[in-house]
């Protein structure tokens, strides 16, 4: 399974702390973003919040960047980028790392 790291950002203006409408989406959106996950076969490993930067990052585990993208597709998903914007990120662990430097340091 890969690891991708989500982050999103969005404006003071449409903050759902802030925003009626970006609330209900986002309100939506948490009751069946696990649920949305599983049925691409991706796993939630957790989420925060920066309030102060408006600013949220999810760590997520998928089987390919193809499960990652039809599950940004689902409709609750874009009703959320319609104030956010969404970055991911492919992520490798600090110990695939360390296999990798000693695999480079043997050449």
């Amino acid at each position: 399974m890969a690891i991708f790291v989500t982050i999103g950002r969005h404006s003071p203006e449409s903050c759902a702390a802030h925003n009626e409408t970006s609330r209900k989406i986002m309100i939506e959106w948490m009751a069946k973003g696990e649920e949305l996950a599983a049925k691409h076969g991706v796993k939630i490993v957790g989420g925060w919040n920066i309030h102060p930067e408006h600013l949220t990052i999810q760590v997520l585990e998928a089987p390919s960047i193809e499960a990652m993208e039809a599950l940004t597709m689902e409709p609750e998903n874009m009703a959320m980028l319609s104030w956010n914007t969404l970055d991911i990120k492919l992520a490798t662990t600090l110990e695939d790392v360390m296999k990798y430097l000693v695999i480079v340091q043997g050449q």
